[in-house]
């Protein structure tokens, strides 16, 4: 998992800003797995962030193939400099690049990948069947 997307993730969260990302997330038994999150900051009554509400959801499989290739180049991007903080900022113009090309934010990006609803549903559903956990190193 890029460590770019999580500094994404964060970056909006503490703009206030509600968050869909594709995760990949590591089981107890070492298993990956990949959610696609809805992150919002909880706030108290003084407009306080005070915690964060996770909702995930398991992602369309075909959303998964076409992240996935993304994540392995930011990944990879990352891997090439020895310092982390150097790798992970160099990951994040990268994607920035690969955003602006496309000419839209990450969460446009990431609900593009959804499948089309289907007739008569009205809404973009970015999950269907279950994808099987992976052993070892996750993307």
């Amino acid at each position: 998992m890029p460590r770019c997307v999580f500094k994404l993730l964060w970056d909006l969260l503490k703009q206030r800003k509600e968050v869909f990302a594709y995760v990949v997330n590591m089981a107890r038994n070492g298993d990956h797995y990949w959610v696609f999150a809805h992150v919002t900051p909880s706030c108290d009554r003084q407009g306080q962030v005070v915690g964060y509400h996770s909702n995930r959801r398991v992602p369309a499989e075909s959303a998964v193939r076409k992240v996935k290739p993304l994540y392995s180049e930011l990944l990879a991007e990352e891997q090439r400099h020895a310092d982390l903080r150097a790798g992970m900022l160099a990951a994040e113009a990268l994607l920035v690049g690969k955003l602006t090309q496309l000419g839209m934010p990450y969460e446009e990006f990431a609900f593009s990948l959804c499948p089309p609803p289907t007739k008569g549903q009205g809404r973009v559903h970015c999950s269907d069947t279950r994808i099987a956990p992976t052993r070892g190193t996750a993307q």
